[in-house]
């Protein structure tokens, strides 16, 4: 049942009313798209959502959520249009065309940045997503032939190594 539109919470336009709510999720649509034009803009609000909840928790506690993955794997999924794959999907978080991308978070509480990586996956290449102790987000793109040579699988990624992609 749709709540009751009238010159309180819509205006007439072509001979019916439009509510205020109904407009507004129009021109947030359209934003999105200016700024993701790659992203599957379904997804933009869940990760706006989830980077504010992050925020707002922390500024509430002092402490972070364990949310910083899931946020990393949607912002490639806005940013780049990564299609992600299934949830624990061994070998890599998405599929970019022909690429299997990992995903690799640098969280705000972090004193250093850097991500390890386990060299074991099946992958392309690593996008690696910065969230800075302000909660702005920042990416960047290496190929895996690209990559220093792994001891023991695992190789640590230094974020002034990596390539300068652009932020967002």
């Amino acid at each position: 049942m749709q709540d009751y539109l009238g010159p309180e919470n819509a205006i007439w336009d072509d001979g019916e009313w439009v509510s205020w709510t109904e407009i507004n999720q129009q021109i947030a649509y359209k934003e999105w798209g200016a700024k993701y034009p790659n992203a599957d803009r379904s997804l933009v609000p869940i990760f706006e959502d989830l980077l504010g909840t992050a925020e707002h928790y922390f500024h509430l506690t002092g402490q972070h959520l364990p949310l910083y993955g899931v946020i990393g794997e949607l912002f490639a999924a806005i940013t780049i249009g990564l299609k992600l794959n299934k949830l624990c999907a061994p070998g890599a978080d998405g599929r970019l065309g022909n690429d299997h991308i990992e995903v690799k978070t640098i969280t705000p509480f972090k004193k250093h940045d850097f991500v390890e990586l386990n060299t074991k996956g099946n992958f392309n290449k690593v996008f690696v997503v910065k969230v800075s102790p302000d909660f702005e987000l920042a990416w960047r793109m290496i190929e895996r032939k690209r990559l220093p040579k792994a001891k023991n699988g695992k190789i640590r990624l230094e974020w002034s190594d990596l390539p300068e992609t652009r932020s967002s």
